[in-house]
């Protein structure tokens, strides 16, 4: 059964409020949110002797579920690392079937705060490099408290621990997207590059996917959440730290969509690795690998919004820094050869 959106999902959402609440609750202000990276999203309040809001994520229809479509998976993720201290939102209702609200759903907690998106803050940010400084760097701490986490204590039957070569052989597919024969050509140096340096000892445990500060919530500067979970994995945690390296690199990206980051990347480290972070080896390798992830994740959906196959304005923006993103990915990815021919 396809996933549903609208009255139908607003109805069936009000019968298990009532059922799990008590008649008297009732569902307000549900609306579409901005879609999670592979599910349907919607946020709504629980009014009954108080007011609580909650975000729905729905399983997209008519694909099959597993990884990131497995929406249903992020429930006992999040449900292990809230008991285990970190600043996830609770889920007090998930299930893996369509019986209730005819696809697979997780409900959170909303959590405060804001996410800093980092090409365009919002205004309530202060913009003193000071204040951006410490957003970053919160950032990193919080990495590292996700990264100490035990994986094997407190996720024993999750999922079993990605290989690091699986996680570079799978983009070569997403990159033949590349319409640009300028853009396939370098990202196909660069996954070349990547296979010939590939680091053997690696720091295993819970990656998040998407760690940078667009999915941190921040309060009064601080980091007081953390969220969109639909590309956790088991496997190298220095993918973390390479793709918020990325992030807030200005080397990476076209003049007109550089990240506002006033950080070095000595510095986010030095805080994540002060944090007890554990994955600081080999990280020209990873933030390379994270630039060839995501110029192939680029290259795909500028195919898609040029095409009409799913129009998104946000990627013809995004276009000029793909050349960027694998320029500067294989600059790393020379560097972590040098690197592995003269070991730390």
């Amino acid at each position: 059964m396809a996933a549903e959106s609208g009255p139908d999902v607003q109805t069936r959402l009000g019968a298990l409020i009532a059922r799990e609440c008590g008649e008297g609750a009732r569902v307000e202000n549900f609306a579409a949110m901005e879609e999670g990276h592979a599910g349907l999203t919607f946020g709504f309040d629980v009014v009954g002797p108080d007011r609580l809001g909650y975000v729905l994520k729905l399983a997209p229809g008519n694909v099959a579920r597993r990884g990131n479509t497995d929406v249903y998976r992020q429930a006992p993720l999040l449900r292990a690392l809230k008991r285990a201290g970190l600043p996830v939102p609770s889920v007090p209702w998930a299930s893996p079937d369509e019986a209730l609200l005819g696809s697979p759903f997780i409900i959170m907690e909303r959590l405060p705060g804001r996410v800093f998106v980092v090409w365009e803050p919002h205004s309530s940010f202060a913009r003193t490099n000071e204040a951006l400084r410490t957003l970053w760097l919160e950032a990193a701490r919080l990495l590292a408290q996700l990264h100490r986490i035990d994986w094997r204590t407190c996720l024993p039957d999750w999922e079993t621990a990605k290989p690091l070569r699986d996680e570079f052989e799978r983009w070569p597919p997403v990159l033949r997207h590349a319409q640009d024969p300028d853009w396939l050509a370098a990202g196909a140096e660069l996954g070349v590059k990547l296979a010939a340096c590939a680091p053997d000892d690696i720091s295993i445990g819970i990656v998040h996917g998407d760690f940078q500060p667009g999915n941190v919530l921040y309060e009064d500067g601080r980091a007081r959440g953390l969220i969109d979970w639909e590309l956790a994995a088991i496997g190298s945690q220095a993918l973390d730290v390479g793709w918020l390296l990325m992030m807030s690199d200005p080397k990476a990206w076209a003049a007109d969509w550089r990240p506002v980051a006033p950080v070095g990347a000595d510095e986010i480290v030095s805080a994540y690795r002060q944090a007890g972070g554990p994955a600081w080896r080999d990280l020209e390798w990873h933030q390379a690998l994270a630039h060839y992830r995501l110029g192939a994740i680029a290259c795909l959906n500028v195919k898609l919004h040029r095409t009409g196959k799913r129009v998104d304005p946000l990627w013809e923006r995004f276009a000029p820094s793909i050349s960027y993103l694998f320029g500067r990915g294989l600059e790393l990815a020379e560097a972590a050869q040098r690197l592995a021919g003269n070991p730390r």
